[in-house]
C-alpha cells in the first residue's frame, strides 16, 4: 500500500506526464478554439469565424512550428483545425481526428480570413481566449496556467459553469514565481530520490508509457527527412569519425530525432512534461538509450524515467510553464540524474549533476518552438551526459562558481530566478525580433 506522500507523487506525475500530439502551444490554441466551437455546434449552426487571443509567449512559441498532419506551421491554422477536426475531450490530442478533409475546409478558413490571431492583455505566461462565431451565437473558451486547463466557458456572455481544470492549477503570476500547484507539493531533490527507489514498481510502471511513446516518435525521426534531421544526421554511420558510435550519440541522436519529427509535423503524440513535447522527449529518451545500452531492466528504466521526469517538474514549479530559458535545460538535467541512477550512482551525485549542468547550460535562450529546437536539444542531452559522467567521477562543479551554491535546493531555485525574473527583458526583446522580422 502507497502511503500519502507516495500518493502526492503520483498525482504529480499523472497530472504533468501526459501525451500531446504536436507542439503544445498551437494544439492549446486548437483546443480552446474546439471547446468554443463546440458550444455553438450543440444548438446545431455552423462556425463562420474565430478570433483568439493568446499571450506573448504562446505567440511566440505558435509561430514557427509545425502542426501535426498540415505541412504547416503557426496558429491560424491551427486553430482552424480546431473548429474543423478538434475534438476537446482528446485534449492535448484534439487534433488527433485530422484527414484531408478537414484540413482542406481549414486551410479554406485562414485563407478566406475568417480566422484572426492578436496578442492578448493577459500577464500570464500562458493564456488563451478563444471566440467562435456562428450567425446568431458567440461562445468563449479561456485557457491559462497549464496547456489544457480550460478555466472559463461562456455562451452570448453568459458563464456556463466549468469544472475542467487539470494539471496543477498554477495560477502563474506576473513574475511566474511561487507557483502555486507543483511548489505546493513541497519537492526537494531529496523527497524525489527517495519516492523513486521506495515507491512499488506497480505503483510506477505506467511511466514506461512515456517510453513507448517517445522511443516510436524517435524512430520515426531517424527513419524519415523531419526538420533539420538533427538526430539522423548524428545516427548517420558516414559521420561516425566524427561523432563517434557510443552512449553518448546514440543519446543524442534519439533525443533530436523524436525532436526533429515532433517539430516538424509528426502526428505521432510525445509524451510531454510540464506541457512541454520536447520537455517530455528530453526527459526521457537519454534516459531509455543509456537504460537499453546498459541492459537495464523494466524496473530499473521505470525508477529512472520517474527520477527524470520529477527532477524536471521541480526545477519548472520555479519557472512556470513558459519562460525565456529553454525547456531542455530543465529536461536534460532531469535526465542527467536518471542516468546517474543507471550507473548505479548515488543522491550525493545526483546533486553534482544537477550542478553541474546548470553551471554549464543556463542562459540558453528559448526563441520560439521551431524545427530548431532539435539542436538545442541535442546539446542539452550532451552537456546531461558530460555532466552525469563527471558526477561519476565525484566531480562537481564547485559552489564558488556563478550561480551555484553548497546547497542543491537554492542552486535550483537561483535556475528559476535567472529564467523566470532575470529574463523578463530578454522574453519580451525575442518576441519583439520575432514578430518584427
Amino acid at each position: 500500500m502507497t502511503t500519502e506522500r507516495e500518493q502526492q507523487f503520483l498525482e504529480l506525475l499523472k497530472n504533468e506526464v501526459k501525451p500531446a500530439l504536436g507542439c503544445t502551444e498551437p494544439i492549446a490554441v486548437s483546443l480552446a478554439v474546439s471547446k468554443a466551437s463546440e458550444q455553438i455546434k450543440q444548438l446545431g449552426e455552423n462556425i463562420t469565424n474565430v478570433k483568439v487571443e493568446v499571450s506573448a509567449n504562446i505567440l511566440k512559441n505558435g509561430m514557427g512550428v509545425g502542426v501535426p498532419g498540415t505541412g504547416m506551421v503557426g496558429l491560424h491554422i491551427a486553430a482552424a483545425l480546431g473548429v474543423t477536426c478538434g475534438r476537446s475531450e482528446y485534449k492535448l490530442e484534439v487534433l488527433k481526428d485530422i484527414d484531408n478533409s478537414s484540413l482542406e475546409l481549414a486551410k479554406k478558413m485562414v485563407k478566406e480570413g475568417n480566422v484572426t490571431i492578436s496578442l492578448s492583455p493577459s500577464s500570464k505566461k500562458l493564456y488563451i481566449s478563444a471566440f467562435a462565431y456562428s450567425s446568431n451565437h458567440e461562445a468563449n473558451v479561456i485557457i491559462e496556467d497549464n496547456h489544457d486547463n480550460i478555466s472559463e466557458i461562456y455562451l452570448d456572455g453568459k458563464r456556463i459553469v466549468q469544472q475542467e481544470k487539470s494539471g496543477c492549477d498554477s495560477h502563474d503570476n506576473h513574475s511566474n514565481t511561487n507557483l502555486k500547484g507543483i511548489l505546493d507539493y513541497k519537492l526537494t531533490l531529496d523527497s524525489i530520490y527517495q519516492f523513486s527507489l521506495s515507491v512499488p514498481f506497480k505503483e510506477i510502471e505506467f511511466i514506461l508509457d512515456s517510453a513507448k511513446l517517445n522511443k516510436a516518435l524517435a524512430n520515426e525521426g531517424l527513419e524519415n527527412n523531419y526538420g533539420l534531421r538533427v538526430g539522423k544526421t548524428i545516427n548517420n554511420g558516414n559521420y561516425s569519425e566524427v561523432f563517434g558510435n557510443g552512449l553518448l550519440s546514440y543519446s543524442m541522436a534519439l533525443t533530436a530525432a523524436a525532436s526533429d519529427a515532433r517539430m516538424a509535423g509528426s502526428t505521432l503524440p510525445a509524451m510531454s512534461n510540464s506541457g512541454s513535447g520536447n520537455q517530455g522527449i528530453t526527459v526521457t529518451m537519454p534516459v531509455i538509450a543509456f537504460a537499453e545500452k546498459l541492459e537495464s531492466s523494466q524496473e530499473s528504466l521505470a525508477r529512472a524515467l520517474v527520477l527524470s521526469h520529477l527532477v524536471a517538474i521541480h526545477i519548472k514549479g520555479y519557472l512556470g510553464k513558459l519562460s525565456a530559458l529553454c525547456g531542455c535545460v530543465i529536461a536534460s538535467t532531469g535526465a542527467a540524474c536518471g542516468i546517474v541512477y543507471l550507473k548505479n550512482g548515488n543522491f550525493e551525485q545526483m546533486g553534482c549533476a544537477i550542478k553541474n549542468m546548470i553551471g554549464n547550460i543556463t542562459g540558453m535562450v528559448c526563441d520560439g518552438a521551431k524545427v530548431g529546437c532539435a539542436l538545442k536539444v541535442a546539446s542539452g542531452v550532451s552537456s546531461a551526459v558530460q555532466s552525469a559522467m563527471l558526477a561519476m567521477d565525484g566531480i562537481c562543479i564547485s559552489e564558488n562558481d556563478g550561480i551555484i551554491e553548497k546547497d542543491i535546493e537554492k542552486t535550483i531555485m537561483n535556475l528559476g530566478k535567472i529564467g523566470s525574473v532575470g529574463m523578463e527583458k530578454t522574453d519580451q526583446m525575442i518576441l519583439d525580433i520575432m514578430v518584427s522580422k
